[in-house]
């Protein structure tokens, strides 16, 4: 059975970090491609980044290039999400979610369409507060 599950989130200041971490059971990410997605509340769910399964690559919105990282430990089965210098506007619930392709992400056309993602985790809430 295939699962995602978040931890990392919490509270920090404008400016901070916080690391994500989303565990995967039930397949292999070296078969799936990997994406955080964030959702505000009144604002639909969008994607901020994303990892391939086949090759490690990754995709970055321009929101957040720079200052977010995405990598993966497949010995852990585990994917990360390294936020720095947040700011007020990535107060959002994070999101994991899993698509199983063996493409990498930067030829797929819409790389962020959650309709594109088979599994998700149940979320975790990041707030960006002075």
């Amino acid at each position: 059975q295939v699962q995602l599950v978040e931890s990392g989130g919490g509270l920090a200041q404008p400016g901070g970090s916080l690391r994500l971490s989303c565990v995967a059971s039930g397949f292999t990410l070296e078969r799936y491609a990997i994406a955080w997605f964030r959702q505000a509340p009144g604002k639909e769910r969008e994607g901020v980044s994303c990892i391939s399964g086949s090759d490690g690559t990754t995709l970055y919105k321009d929101s957040v290039k720079g200052r977010f990282i995405i990598s993966r430990d497949t010995a852990k089965n585990t994917v990360y999400l390294e936020m720095n210098s947040l700011k007020p506007e990535d107060t959002a619930i994070y999101y994991c979610a899993a698509s199983q392709t063996s493409l990498p992400v930067e030829v797929w056309d819409y790389p962020y369409d959650p309709d594109e993602y088979e599994h998700w985790g149940q979320g975790t809430q990041v707030t960006v507060s002075s």
